[in-house]
């Protein structure tokens, strides 16, 4: 699991930023996240190849050795060794651009996506090399790969870039015990996998892990992924192939809504964390697709266009998990409130989990996750048709820093056991718990003017009695303070005698 405080980020962002110079921050985005990428495959691979170089049996320069630990072979002319040793020489730009490019010979996969344009004369070698030399941290090692360290510096660079351009933070890197949440609850053994908005390639990542740790295999997953930023994009190829999957992302980044690159796909799980909120998506030009069967979404705001975008791609047994803004669950504004309904009564609607605030590392927006399937009779053991369960997780997760909050294993263990035992695909039976779960009825939801927002439904949290009675409590309480009141004035009374024995009396 990701930690909130890497402590490293703001020393290289700084170092980075001296890079930038007469470049346009576009540009100079690219060259760090080059280097990033580059430290990235080299710390994996001599992780790899320590290990191979130690065993006599073995041959560390064999690529087939790393194909089998699905580590990526990189030449030596583009290992990181290499490149920090020629840091301080002219031609440094020079060296990266052919690592680049041999590195693109290794992985076709790769052809045209790697920057390539280090030895431009407007970069600034001296600075380029000091940027190499800070790079002194891990970020590709086995222990990095895990708390995925690569991402998280992206992320913190992403929205570095953004206010350094007069932005928002427009796009949002997944936290790690996010998507393990989603994983774990959609459960991806076998199938296609699909992710409209799939950013550096998270959800993938995540999902690989989820079939290794459960003894599948990886060749019963096939990726579909699409994204709009070019650099995100390039990213999510990058990270996809340094780990060995192989990922239909489109030949070309593309806006979901007016260029879908996977129309004729229908997937067994779809997870994303599509942009909140976006105002300006262009669906005044998509007033009659065909993807908008339950009404059409208002032109202020995205986020019921990316449901049923999603709807519209599921199989027959298909099933969704995606994050989305807590005003989705209950706006009634711009025809929102009539396709939720349509939503609902279609009983497309699986679970709703509301998130703690402080999970996100560029906003602070109120999250949840919708859970969808295309028919529920499909996904679990237990008819759960014409019915909703409901998870109010907002107490849940620690403070992992002084401004970002995490999941624990146990907190995603608690939430996934109360959905699978709701589903039958569990152990156990399912309980309504007061406070955090309940499995409402589509009455119910009626009721509620089809509002899906957990708070309405799983009620508050039984409180413990206190039997001790009031008299008898406050007594004990004035009794309490006014020997600690005493206790003060003894200690006032200490003070202020060795201050005067020191000649400071008060």
């Amino acid at each position: 699991m990701a930690t909130a405080n890497l402590g490293f980020e703001e020393k290289l962002w700084q170092m980075a930023d001296r890079l930038r110079g007469s470049m346009d921050s576009g540009e100079y985005k690219n060259v760090v996240l080059g280097l990033l990428f580059l430290k990235y495959v080299s710390d994996a691979f001599e992780e790899l190849y320590s290990q191979l170089k130690e065993d006599e049996w073995a041959d560390e320069e064999d690529r087939d050795e790393y194909a089998a630990e699905n580590i990526f072979f990189v030449p030596q002319e583009a290992r990181w060794s290499f490149i920090k040793d020629n840091a301080k020489k002219p031609e440094i730009g020079q060296y990266i651009d052919k690592a680049m490019i041999a590195i693109e010979k290794e992985n076709p996969s790769l052809t045209g996506v790697l920057p390539k344009n280090y030895a431009r004369p407007e970069l600034d070698k001296t600075r380029l090399g000091e940027t190499i030399d800070l790079f002194s941290f891990k970020v590709g090692d086995k222990e990095s790969r895990s708390k995925d360290i690569l991402g998280r510096v992206y992320e913190y660079f992403l929205t570095k870039f953004a206010a350094s351009e007069g932005k928002g933070g427009g796009e949002f890197y997944t936290p790690n015990s996010v998507v393990n949440l989603i994983v774990e609850m959609l459960q991806p053994y076998k199938g296609r996998i699909y992710d409209p908005a799939c950013g550096s390639g998270g959800m993938f990542v995540q999902s690989e892990k989820f079939v290794e740790e459960h003894q599948g295999k990886l060749g019963d997953i096939a990726v579909y992924g699409q994204e709009s930023n070019p650099t995100t994009w390039k990213l999510c190829k990058m990270n996809l192939a340094i780990r060995g999957i192989d990922g239909n992302l489109g030949a070309q980044n593309a806006d979901t809504f007016h260029n879908d690159l996977h129309k004729g796909l229908k997937a067994d799980f779809i997870m994303a964390n599509p942009p909140f909120n976006i105002k300006s998506w262009g669906g005044d030009r998509l007033k009659d697709d065909m993807r908008w069967q339950y009404g059409t979404p208002p032109e202020s705001n995205a986020n019921y266009a990316w449901i049923q975008h999603m709807v519209s791609k599921l199989a027959p047994a298909g099933t969704a998990g995606f994050v989305l803004a807590n005003g989705s669950m209950s706006s009634n504004a711009n025809n929102e409130g009539e396709i939720r309904k349509n939503l609902i009564e279609a009983d497309l609607v699986e679970c709703i989990v509301t998130l703690p605030g402080q999970l996100f590392y560029s906003t602070q927006i109120p999250v949840c996750i919708w859970f969808m399937s295309r028919d529920k009779s499909k996904t679990g053991k237990r008819d759960r048709k014409n019915e909703i369960l409901f998870i109010d997780a907002r107490k849940l997760g620690f403070m992992a820093d002084r401004t970002h909050k995490e999941f624990s294993d146990l907190d995603i263990q608690q939430i996934t056991h109360a959905f699978h035992t709701w589903r039958g695909t569990a152990e156990g039976e399912y309980e309504d718990v007061l406070g955090f779960c309940k499995a409402a009825t589509l009455d119910e939801v009626r009721k509620n003017d089809y509002i899906l927002t957990p708070g309405r439904y799983v009620g508050l949290e039984e409180v413990e009695e206190d039997a001790e009675p009031f008299e008898e409590k406050m007594t004990r309480l004035t009794t309490e303070l006014a020997e600690q009141f005493e206790k003060s004035k003894e200690l006032e009374d200490q003070i202020r005698q060795a201050l005067g024995g020191i000649g400071y009396g008060i």
